[in-house]
Formats: structure tokens, C-alpha cells, sequence
């Protein structure tokens, strides 16, 4: 094909520059849908590589949705939006030497998703079709629309092992909301919660608005020490036990058990907060722990991780003893979840187009995770230790080095990288080594090697 011009340098891989260079073709709509590209062995031949390097390059853009395999036919363009479609030129791929004006280049934010595989065309049809519903034009259902609470129950079984019934969920905004109606009513019983340390901060902010006394259950980076518990008081427990915020590790079912009998034993609940167990890439995802005994587990689901964080949809399932209490306690109140979006996705999900996203996006997560990893071993080697590699949206770092946590951020600022720190998950003894949070959802491949390049010479001083 005369469009291929291929200069390879030294920097980065072969397979890595073949792969750039396709799909910058694509996305300037210079190779179009349905366009043939040339076979593993001829494109190998042409540019004197191996077919591996091509197979591993085509793979990649198979993953990413840019092209499709079909067979002994070959490989062929997929349609590609023109509203994703890039005018300006490819960002250079040779990192700055410094950023002196600190403008940011390169953002690993965790709270964000992939925005060039959001299913935008499909997701808009579904919601002017929505738009024509005569309940769109009335205030919706307090606690959630049935036909998405229906969606749920399937869901919820068929993917996370919880046999639920539309009257036990509760649709609400986010996760911190849910939390924060939750206290009104748990408060009545229960004046203490037991959180992870390190945990979800926004959890912790929910519970303190309430006034709960807080204890803390020691994570490692190899688990929850749940032998802590027998010299815990309260009987409320709050956990992240298929991707422990923010270590990454996943509770065993032995650890499952034990919680359950733990819960039983003191007459309490488990909070179950399951906010991103679709994205396991080493196996299935784990079941989750309300599978195992809903009567003392609130689970505790959200979209934002999975979809989209704008669409602010998230939903609890309460155990039987809860739910009239609940409803009870809050049937005067207006729902806070757009009922627009509720019925648009309880659509996505009825068509099978939720399904479809998840897998989708589970393969480009997890091609996104595996570049990154590979980068920072390339990079640092042992001067790191990486964290969570084996699901979830983000990484953790620990650098070995003389740096703080805070001088780390503001080294990587100074050449355009912005990354996070995980001090404010700590509500006591805060890791005596400084630990990097570096989000990858929303990168493109060659701003995640960019940026770990960066970052390489931000920390790294010779």
C-alpha cells in the first residue's frame, strides 16, 4: 500500500511504530471502513520485520477497534466516527527534555474512562428514542426506574453471582450519595464502622458527615488482616473486596467466608462496594461477596467506572430487613438520578449493547494495563514496585528513591505528567515508602509510554 511510509527509529519498538502508524492513518481517514490492509507476511516482507512484529501490531488495533480480522479474508478497516477523528498532527512521540511552562501533557487520572471506545453512536440513538417515552415528561420512580432495576436482576446474576429481585434495588447518583442516605438509616442502629486502611477516602467523608465513630481494618499489600477484627467494636463494615481501593489486591473466597460468619457472629452488614469488578484481566471476575449471603451485605454498584462518570447512575441491593425501613425513611423524598439516563441504559443493557461494552472494554484495558507495566519495567527496572497489575482501572508505583510523595508529583508536573498520590487513602500511618497512583483509562498507547518516559526522567536522576 503507497500509504505505509514507515521510518523507523530506535526508541520504541517496531511493532509499537507500525501500530502508530496505522492508526494515525485511520484516524485521519486516510485508510477508510472496509479498506483492505496488506497480509502479516507481505506487510513483514515489505517492511523487513518479522511476522511477529506485524501479528502483534494488527492485534493491537484489533483489540482497539481500528481494524477487523476476518479469516483467511484478512484484515479490513472497522468504521470509524468522524467525531473521534483527529485534525491536528500525531503528538510527537520524543519526550521534552523539561516543561517549563507546566502546562500538563500527559494526565494519569483514575476517575476517567476510555472516550474513544464510548459507544456514543449507539448511546445517543437509544436516548432520542428514550426522549419519545411518555414518562420521560413526568417525575420518575423514587427509588429507580423498574425497567432498569429489571436489567439489573439479570445482570447482577449473570455476571456478579447475586440472585436480587427489582424491590430490593435502589438507584441513586454515586456511590458517596448512596452512602450518605444509608447513614440516615444506619445510624439509628449503629454508632461505629470499621473502614479499610488505606480506603476509599470519599467513603470515609460520608461516614464522618454522619458522625459514625471510625475503626480501621489494616490492608497489605497482600490483603485484609481480618484476624483485626476480633478486636474491632463495631458491627459495621465497610469493604472493597473484589479490587481493594487502592492496593488492587482481591479478597479469597476463604476471606469471603470469614467475613460472612464475622457478620453473622455480631449481628452486623457488610458494605459491600463492588465500583469496578468488571475489569479483571488475569481471570473471570470474582463473584461477588453479596453472592454469598445477601441478608448481610449491601452491595453497592456504580456505572461510573464501567461506562461513563457523567451519567451519575450507581445502585444499591439491600438486604430483605432493610428495604422497607428504607423506603420508609425516604419515600418524601425526589429522586436524584436523571431518570433519562436510567431508561437509556436500561435499553443499552436490554439490546445487549452493555455486554458487548464490557468485553470490549475489558480487552483495551487490559492492553492499556499490560503496556504500562511493560513501560515502567522498561524505564525503572527495580528502582520500582508495581502494584494492582491484575485488574482495575488504575496502577499503584512504589518508588524506591529519595524523593517524597509530594516531590515526586511535583517533579513529574515540571515535565507535563500529572500523577496522584494515595497519602489521602491513609487515615493513620501513611506508607513509609512514597506510592504513585497512575490512572490509565483514558490514555492512548503512545501517551501512556510517553508519559512513563517522562516520568522516567522527572525521578530519575543519573
Amino acid at each position: 500500500m503507497e500509504d505505509f511510509i514507515f521510518l523507523f527509529t530506535d526508541e520504541e519498538a517496531k511493532y509499537k511504530q507500525i501500530y502508530q502508524q496505522i492508526k494515525w492513518l485511520i484516524e485521519q481517514g486516510r485508510l477508510k471502513k472496509n479498506d483492505s490492509l496488506p497480509s502479516i507476511r507481505r506487510l513483514a516482507e515489505s517492511l523487513h520485520v518479522s511476522r511477529n512484529t506485524t501479528l502483534t501490531a494488527y492485534e493491537q488495533l484489533v483489540a482497539e477497534g481500528y481494524i477487523l480480522g476476518e479469516g483467511r479474508r484478512g484484515y479490513f478497516v472497522n468504521e470509524f466516527e468522524q467525531v473521534f477523528l483527529q485534525e491536528e498532527e500525531r503528538p510527537s512521540l520524543t519526550p521534552k527534555t523539561n516543561n517549563t511552562s507546566g502546562d500538563i501533557i500527559i494526565d494519569f487520572r483514575a476517575g476517567a474512562v476510555d472516550q474513544q471506545h464510548f459507544p456514543l453512536k449507539v448511546w445517543r440513538q437509544l436516548a432520542n428514542q428514550v426522549l419519545t417515552l411518555k414518562k420521560c415528561y413526568e417525575y420518575g420512580d423514587p427509588f429507580g426506574e423498574p425497567l432498569l432495576k429489571e436489567q439489573l436482576v439479570h445482570y447482577l446474576l449473570q455476571a456478579r453471582g447475586v440472585h436480587v429481585n427489582e424491590e430490593d434495588i435502589i438507584i441513586g447518583s454515586s456511590t458517596q450519595q448512596m452512602l450518605i442516605y444509608l447513614g440516615f438509616l444506619l445510624k439509628q442502629e449503629f454508632q461505629s464502622v470499621i473502614l479499610e486502611e488505606p480506603g476509599y477516602n470519599g467513603a470515609r467523608e460520608a461516614f464522618k458527615l454522619h458522625g459514625f465513630q471510625i475503626e480501621t481494618l489494616p490492608v497489605s499489600e497482600n490483603g485484609a488482616k481480618l484476624e483485626h477484627l476480633t478486636h474491632l467494636h463495631s458491627r459495621l463494615l465497610y469493604v472493597t473486596p473484589s479490587h481493594h481501593f487502592p492496593y488492587g489486591v482481591s479478597m479469597s473466597i476463604q476471606q469471603r467466608q470469614a467475613l460472612i460468619q464475622w457478620a453473622k457472629k455480631v449481628d452486623g452488614y457488610i458494605l459491600e462496594d463492588d465500583y469496578d469488578g468488571e475489569f479483571r484481566y488475569t481471570q473471570q471476575p470474582f463473584p461477588a461477596l453479596a453472592s454469598l449471603d445477601k441478608s448481610r451485605v449491601i452491595y453497592i454498584g456504580t456505572f461510573s467506572k464501567s461506562f461513563l462518570p457523567a451519567i451519575r447512575l450507581s445502585y444499591l441491593v439491600l438486604p430483605k430487613a432493610l428495604v422497607q425501613p428504607y423506603k420508609a425513611r425516604f419515600a418524601h423524598f425526589e429522586h436524584n438520578a436523571s431518570s433519562l439516563h436510567q431508561l437509556t441504559m436500561a435499553k443499552f443493557m436490554e439490546q445487549g449493547e452493555w455486554t458487548r461494552h464490557i468485553k470490549r472494554m475489558r480487552i483495551t484495558y487490559k492492553h492499556k494495563i499490560n503496556t504500562l507495566v511493560a513501560e515502567l519495567n522498561k524505564q525503572f527496572g527495580e528502582k520500582i514496585t508495581i502494584l494492582g497489575e491484575q485488574s482495575g482501572l488504575y496502577i499503584l508505583v512504589k518508588v524506591h528513591t529519595q524523593f517524597s510523595e509530594e516531590q515526586l508529583i511535583q517533579n513529574a508536573q515540571q515535565y507535563g505528567v500529572k500523577v496522584y498520590p494515595t497519602s489521602p487513602y491513609f487515615l493513620q500511618q501513611i506508607s513509609s515508602v512514597p506510592i504513585i497512583q497512575l490512572g490509565f483509562s483514558k490514555l492512548k498507547m503512545e501517551e501512556i509510554i510517553l508519559g512513563v518516559q517522562l516520568l522516567k526522567k522527572a525521578w530519575i536522576t543519573e
